[in-house]
């Protein structure tokens, strides 16, 4: 797991736990104005928020874009899927770049609403706090197929947040 995924799964923690982490969680000691605790994010976020991270690095070190996680940059997440679609690359060649821009579309929900992340079946979705269910990483196949806008979902997703 790269640094900035790891002090984000930190840094956002949805769960505290005072006993031992669970498998596959990771976890801080954090003591800023009381005693020391660990956050811990749900195993099921792992994967998500690495995907998102990985996003982040390729997109800053291949295209020179800087995603900093915030709504308004799903709109620039949006025009490089519809330059992806316009150049035609095939869909099995773009499928983890696909996942990777879903997966940060949700975590700038999880960081705008504290939604959390769930899966099932190998399918991951974010629930946001109302219990609405979210998929961003099919709303980013969507995109690729022109019929979905990641800026959208999370305008909906946020609204009223």
């Amino acid at each position: 797991m790269t640094a900035e995924a790891t002090a984000h799964v930190t840094a956002h923690a949805t769960a505290h736990a005072t006993g031992p982490v669970p498998a596959g969680a990771t976890a801080r000691l954090t003591a800023p104005y009381g005693p020391a605790r660990r956050e811990t994010r749900p195993r099921v976020a792992v994967k998500p928020a690495r995907w998102a991270a990985d996003a982040v690095a390729t997109m800053r070190e291949g295209a020179r874009v800087r995603l900093d996680y915030s709504a308004r940059s799903l709109w620039r997440v949006d025009r490089m899927i519809e330059e992806i679609r316009r150049e035609r690359a095939p869909y099995a060649a773009v499928r983890s770049v696909l996942r990777g821009f879903g997966a940060y579309a949700g975590e700038v929900i999880v960081r705008r609403t504290g939604a959390e992340w769930w899966a099932t079946g190998g399918e991951h979705w974010i629930r946001t706090p109302d219990g609405r269910l979210w998929d961003p990483i099919d709303e980013a196949r969507r995109c690729y197929g022109g019929h979905g806008s990641l800026g959208l979902l999370c305008r909906e997703a946020t609204a009223g947040s």
